[in-house]
């Protein structure tokens, strides 16, 4: 078919979609930021079959973006360019146990009500979370962790606060006095808190001392607390204890925890949420 003929068949499409969408193009720019960042790459035929417009309108909406340096074009759609890229050590851990910790961060988010404060504190499971919450509305973000704020920069509806302090190292976090300073400044309606690991009275241990005193803070620091672990962090101590299960909420985590460690738990009169 020749090129100006496929051309006026989409302006024709382009013309008639207008009136099967009711989409202004902000809402559909703010669509195509959420799907990208859920997706990080995606096509032009799943966009316009999604938001119920022609090829044509998204092509002309990813220029828009391209433009403003939000997109890089692909062949046949886009893909994020300005997001801040880390390359850290904890990639090995975020690969691992991906699916449980993509469950246990799906369960959290939809304990996240639209105009919360909540607190995310450092760790795969939490960076897993932020990486979902896409689509929720004036909910404002409370971290020490550069990644999830990498995560979340192109988020509409997602208001985020990094904490200052000392880059700690070897991680994308945030800590020290300073740090531990500013968060007493926040109340939070939820933190959720990772969790090097989990013992049979349900304390939880991280084995990194830096942090200590900022995750008890941030706990403190917030009317309720839940703590996301895979099952992998069960039955275990590190170097330093956080919290006792008098200081949290709930715990949610993935199906494969030990069945007998989990009565264990539930006797004990803790919340445990399997997902």
């Amino acid at each position: 078919m020749h090129p100006e003929r496929v051309d006026a068949y989409e302006l024709v499409a382009s013309l008639m979609s207008r009136t099967k969408s009711k989409l202004s193009q902000t809402q559909r720019l703010t669509r195509i930021r959420q799907a990208l960042l859920h997706d990080e790459e995606v096509s032009i035929d799943r966009l316009a079959r999604q938001l119920k417009v022609s090829g044509m309108t998204i092509r002309r909406d990813l220029l828009q973006l391209e433009q403003q340096g939000e997109v890089i074009r692909t062949y046949g759609g886009a893909a994020l360019a300005q997001r801040l890229s880390f390359d850290f050590s904890f990639r090995d851990q975020e690969n691992r146990n991906n699916p449980q910790k993509r469950a246990i961060a799906h369960a959290a988010v939809s304990l996240v009500e639209d105009g919360q404060v909540i607190m995310l504190d450092t760790g795969t499971t939490t960076l897993q979370m932020a990486q979902a919450l896409a689509g929720k509305q004036d909910v404002t973000v409370i971290t020490t962790s550069l990644a999830i704020v990498s995560q979340l920069q192109f988020a509409d509806g997602i208001k985020v606060v990094l904490l200052g302090g000392f880059l700690r190292a070897g991680s994308p976090d945030m800590h020290g006095p300073l740090t531990e300073q500013n968060i007493e400044q926040f109340r939070a309606d939820i933190a959720f808190m990772g969790a090097d690991a989990i013992d049979e009275k349900g304390s939880t241990y991280t084995s990194d001392l830096q942090v200590l005193n900022l995750d008890r803070k941030m706990a403190a620091n917030a009317a309720h607390v839940v703590v996301l672990a895979d099952h992998n962090k069960f039955g275990r101590r590190e170097m330093c204890k956080v919290l006792g299960p008098q200081q949290y909420h709930e715990i949610l985590t993935d199906k494969g925890i030990d069945k007998t460690l989990l009565k264990k738990l539930r006797r004990q009169k803790i919340k445990m949420t399997l997902v």
